[in-house]
Order: C-alpha cells, then structure tokens, then sequence
C-alpha cells in the first residue's frame, strides 16, 4: 500500500479501507494494484471463513468501503464516519473517463450470456468497444480457499492489459484478482467490484443512482431474486456482530 493511501484509510476488522473522495480513489488505481470492494456480506462470512479471501483484502492496494451497513456503523455507532464508494459508482465512474479507452484491457466474465450483454452494454453506453480476444470466460473456481487459473495467467502475461475487469462475482473475484496479483511480474490495475457491471448491463436488476447513493441497492436486489438475495442479506446482519466485538481488529 503507498504512503499516500496508507494516510486516507479506516481500519475495521483489521482491514485498511479507503477514507478518502472517489476522484481521489480513482486517481490512484491509475497506479496499479488490486482494487476490491468487499460487500456487507463477504464481510459477514467470507472474510471469517476464508483465509484466502480474507488474504486478498488484507494485501489488496485499495479496498473500497462499499458495504452500506458498515459505512453507517462507522458513521452512527463509533463516530469514525468513513465516505461510502461503492463498487456500482467506482466502476462506472471509472469507465465515464475517456483518458481510460485508449487503455488496453481485458475482462473476466461469468458466461457467454452475461459478456454478450456486458460487451453491448459498454458499446451503447461508453463507446468501449471490447474485442473478443480480450474477454476471457471463467471456468466455475473453488467456492474456498486458492483460486489459481493457469489458462487466464498465461493469456494475461501474452496481453500484457493495462486493466483487467473481473467480474466474476465478490467471495471469487477478490482471490482471483490476489493470484493474478501475485503472479504478474507488471503492475496492472486488477478491478474487483462486484456484478456491478451486471447491475448496468441489465443482466441483473438496474441499480439508479439514487438507491445506490442512499444505499437502497441491497433491497432493489431482494425484490428482483428474493430466493436468493434475501438469505444472502439476512446472513449479512452478522457484520453487525463483528463490528460490535471486534471493532478495528481482525475477527480472531
């Protein structure tokens, strides 16, 4: 981590997350490194039940606070208010630069389906026309513990990107983009910021500026897949517990 992140950062449950603005956090992905933007529930289970995971937050360059619940413990609870970047405003943000197209990228994506959508998506909306040879479809990894992909490696070292999008989904991308990391003798930025592209795209339920910003996300999700968001998000209150026993400290 640079000094000049390591100034602007809240720990909470030993994890260093950026307290700074967005422009400053997009200013300085520009530098390279692992980007994540952990959710309320990756923190709430992944983070005590997976090393690895809890690994690639730990030696990640900038780890975004975008979990709603834990911006408002901060703010309400202990009075250390850390400013909300999410993953959904990072990423859109970040591909609204046109300094950015004239980068060479590469992306991760979960299927065929969602990359068709995702690549039209970002031709309709951001004039980002993405060739075929620089998307890369993920097999299905390990739920835990090490997430090695020695095919995408390889593709990667041959491309040389100077950004690579995973988006493969928060708990897989982050120990994902921490092998990418590890294993990459260049510095590329590594995003890791949840569907947030599904979530533009359509190929999961639009998210308007408005609830993201008042972090109403969560909810459109469980009216729009309430089979599978609404246990997801239960399990979530479980960070409440977290943050009440352990505080700044990584959860023992």
């Amino acid at each position: 981590m640079s000094e000049r992140v390591s100034t602007q950062v809240c720990k909470v449950l030993g994890v260093n997350f950026f307290n700074g603005s967005l422009i400053e956090s997009l200013s300085i992905s520009k530098e390279g490194g692992l980007i994540v933007a952990p959710s309320g529930p990756g923190l709430a289970s992944d983070l005590t039940n997976c090393s690895v995971y809890a690994r690639a937050l730990l030696e990640a360059d900038l780890v975004l606070p975008d979990s709603g619940l834990m911006c408002l413990w901060q703010k309400w609870i202990k009075f250390e208010p850390i400013n909300r970047i999410s993953g959904l405003k990072f990423l859109q943000t970040y591909l609204e630069d046109k300094g950015n197209l004239n980068d060479s990228s590469y992306w991760v994506m979960p299927d065929q389906t969602q990359a068709k959508a995702n690549q039209l998506w970002l031709s309709r909306n951001m004039n980002w026309m993405v060739p075929g040879n620089e998307i890369y479809i993920a097999p299905i990894y390990n739920k835990t513990g090490d997430v090695e992909d020695l095919v995408l490696l390889e593709k990667i070292r041959e491309a040389k990107p100077k950004t690579i999008f995973i988006q493969v989904g928060g708990g897989v991308q982050e120990r994902l983009g921490l092998f990418l990391k590890n294993n990459l003798k260049y510095r590329p930025t590594i995003l890791c910021t949840g569907a947030a592209l599904a979530f533009m795209s359509g190929e999961q339920v639009r998210i308007p500026q408005w609830a993201d910003r008042f972090y109403f996300g969560w909810l459109l999700r469980c009216l729009f897949a309430p089979s599978i968001y609404i246990p997801r998000y239960l399990k979530a209150f479980r960070l409440l517990y977290l943050l009440k026993k352990y505080g700044h400290e990584f959860p023992a």
